[in-house]
């Protein structure tokens, strides 16, 4: 009888031992970080929205000027212009072959008109590719793409329609007796800007914020259950 109690003791303190570890495991719990679920993606509404937005105001915006700007003024004074701001701001219609700044402006129209077209549509479907990968929280990039977006569109649809860009705004200030004019520019162009702005906006806040913050909560353990 002795023996046998003997050799069930081991045994009994072997059990007791696994039973508590387990249990004590099952009380604490293993410290694995939540899963982060993935982040929304920006609005293709949205993305539709604006860059219809962008490219109507700008359709509309070169209608009204060569309907009422197209021409000479009567009695011989020049073409027709709308002062806005005396000295500084004219509305004048102005047909620029090239790019911003009158980029390649002395091209042979046959090499010109294809290059601007390719770059325009390459520069069109890169945009949409991007907007597909940000994220909602995103403000700069999900507000500045789609501007972008209608603003290449929109100029690309003057090349497409007339081989030129239609341009009417006309910024000039007056030293020493001469103007000095920053070029004509529209609608289309004030789109793109803005949303370069705000993509480039964008990206800096991202890259000063905090490494790590994003990820904070990955670093942190599951609170531990208790009985």
């Amino acid at each position: 009888m002795m023996s046998t109690d003997l050799d069930q003791a081991p045994e009994t303190s072997v059990a007791g031992a696994t039973a508590g570890s387990a249990q004590a495991f099952e009380e604490t719990g293993p410290s694995v970080a939540p899963l982060r679920p993935p982040r929304a993606k920006a609005s293709l509404t949205l993305l539709i929205a604006l860059t219809a937005l962008s490219f109507v105001a700008d359709a509309v915006s070169k209608a009204w000027v060569k309907s009422e700007l197209a021409g000479v003024e009567p009695g011989a004074h020049g073409v027709r212009h709308m002062e806005l701001l005396k000295g500084h701001l004219v509305l004048i219609l102005a047909q620029n072959p090239g790019g911003a700044w009158s980029f390649l402006r002395t091209l042979p129209d046959s090499l010109r008109r294809p290059f601007f077209l390719v770059v325009s549509a390459a520069a069109m479907v890169f945009i949409v590719a991007v907007y597909r990968r940000i994220d909602r929280e995103q403000i700069g990039m999900k507000i500045g793409l789609p501007l972008a977006l209608g603003g290449a569109a929109g100029n690309l649809a003057d090349r497409v329609r007339y081989g030129w860009v239609v341009d009417f705004i006309d910024v000039f200030i007056m030293q020493r007796g001469r103007e000095l004019h920053w070029p004509t520019f529209n609608v289309a162009d004030m789109a793109i800007v803005v949303g370069v702005s705000l993509m480039v906006l964008d990206m800096l806040f991202r890259r000063r914020t905090p490494p790590g913050t994003d990820d904070a909560s990955k670093s942190e353990p599951c609170p531990s259950s208790t009985q």
